[in-house]
């Protein structure tokens, strides 16, 4: 495994380039993310954030240019290196991928699960010191009281939260986050997107989240980076933009263009990867139903 060198971004692309099924969704897009940094990606639905995202982990792969994620490059690693570099990387998605059935504190745990051999069944089968940080990931979130409540009677803002509580236990690099507020109300959104500020600047962990919510990315953000049509169009110190400057990245007649990425990737997202933040949510939904049989 590639060691990131010391003053090298966390993450950069160069001149990168997808499409699916003849449709361009990002052309020619060139960045880098400097440990440490939050930042908002922005623009209207279907200009290529999404897709952007899982190139950064390997989940996609570019059909032109360069990605290096934590020194590596995804697209070069072998399925044994590329398991390893995603357990670096942190992944929030939009809908939690969280087992109902179980507490906040087994969901949290489930963070551990790449660096754990065999399988683990309960939250005592896990070893001591695993359980102690995982409550403590959750008392970062604001939850450690409710550990033992059932994710499914906990809010949507306090689920996103365990969730994220989650991607903290993997001791991440790097952390992207994909629309993880989309689904909540403004007060539970401002509240997830202050606990990943927080965590960010207490632990010099980058992230990168692609929000619509333009006031929210604005306040949040150290930096904003913009996507229209699939093309970088605006990349510039939060503190120095407009709500109205940002709002005119939004423009209907230009979302056209990335639309395959909406219909090519929400599938896997949700049934393939919402454990992919190595929670692995529902193949251990399947282990508690194995066992409860």
């Amino acid at each position: 495994m590639a060691e990131r060198i010391d003053g090298e971004p966390v993450l950069s692309l160069s001149e990168v380039g997808k499409g699916f099924h003849g449709t361009t969704v990002l052309d020619g897009i060139s960045l880098d993310v400097p440990q440490g940094q939050f930042v908002a990606l922005a623009g209207p639905s279907g200009a290529g954030k999404s897709t952007l995202l899982r190139l950064v982990n390997g989940m996609h792969l570019p059909d032109s240019g360069t990605v290096r994620t934590l020194g590596e490059n995804p697209a070069a690693c072998s399925r044994g290196r590329l398991r390893a570099l995603r357990a670096r990387v942190g992944f929030v998605f939009q809908q939690f991928g969280l087992v109902g059935r179980l507490t906040a504190l087994e969901n949290v745990l489930m963070g551990s699960l790449a660096s754990l051999r065999l399988p683990r069944y309960g939250v005592m089968s896990y070893p001591r010191a695993v359980r102690a940080r995982a409550v403590e990931q959750l008392d970062r979130v604001g939850l450690a009281e409710l550990r033992f409540q059932r994710c499914d009677t906990l809010s949507g803002g306090q689920q996103q939260r365990v969730a994220v509580a989650r991607t903290l236990l993997q001791g991440p690099e790097l952390i992207l986050a994909d629309e993880p507020v989309a689904s909540l109300d403004p007060a539970a959104s401002v509240l997830v997107l202050d606990t990943l500020k927080r965590i960010s600047a207490e632990d010099g962990i980058s992230v990168v989240c692609s929000l619509h919510q333009i006031e929210l990315a604005l306040a949040t953000a150290d930096r904003v980076v913009a996507l229209r049509g699939g093309r970088l169009v605006l990349d510039e110190p939060a503190a120095d933009l407009t709500a109205d400057r940002l709002r005119a990245i939004y423009d209907p007649g230009e979302t056209r263009a990335g639309q395959a990425e909406d219909r090519d990737g929400q599938a896997d997202v949700r049934d393939g990867q919402a454990g992919a933040c190595v929670g692995h949510a529902e193949a251990r939904d399947g282990q508690v139903e194995a066992r409860d049989g």
